[in-house]
């Protein structure tokens, strides 16, 4: 397993038609990166699975990525660090996939996201939330 190429589950490229209807956000890497973003923020790991890569959505890790790769790939590796299960190529591939996939699931099932302002809002919050502490000191 590699992260030189990603191809998605078809349910998942379903969830992401539903997100690009009603955020307005045309490129499936921008999707994509949000939904990485949104698993990697949430402290429990995703569930194991075996994810099909099933359907025709498919890109390269520097697509994905895009001026972010460097910086997202860096965060999955941390996270791996983190959760205490070393950054080999497979782990870094399999977590990757498990933190994508469940990421779209959440923005997809999330009834507050109906426009990009939603979005915007979302990683607002998550930013408030992560330097409230700061903020205390």
């Amino acid at each position: 397993m590699s992260l030189d190429h990603i191809r998605l589950s078809q349910a998942a490229r379903d969830q992401l038609v539903r997100l690009k209807r009603h955020t307005g956000i045309e490129h499936w890497n921008v999707l994509c990166r949000w939904a990485l973003c949104r698993s990697l923020a949430e402290p429990s790991l995703p569930a194991p699975a075996k994810i099909p890569a099933d359907s025709n959505v498919e890109m390269s890790w520097r697509v994905f990525g895009g001026k972010h790769a460097d910086l997202l790939l860096a965060l999955v590796k941390q996270r791996c660090i983190d959760d205490g299960l070393g950054v080999d190529e497979d782990v870094l591939s399999q977590q990757f996939r498990l933190h994508l996939h469940r990421g779209i699931g959440y923005l997809a099932n999330d009834r507050g996201i109906r426009s990009i302002g939603a979005m915007l809002n979302l990683g607002l919050r998550a930013s408030e939330a992560a330097s409230a502490p700061l903020k205390a000191r």
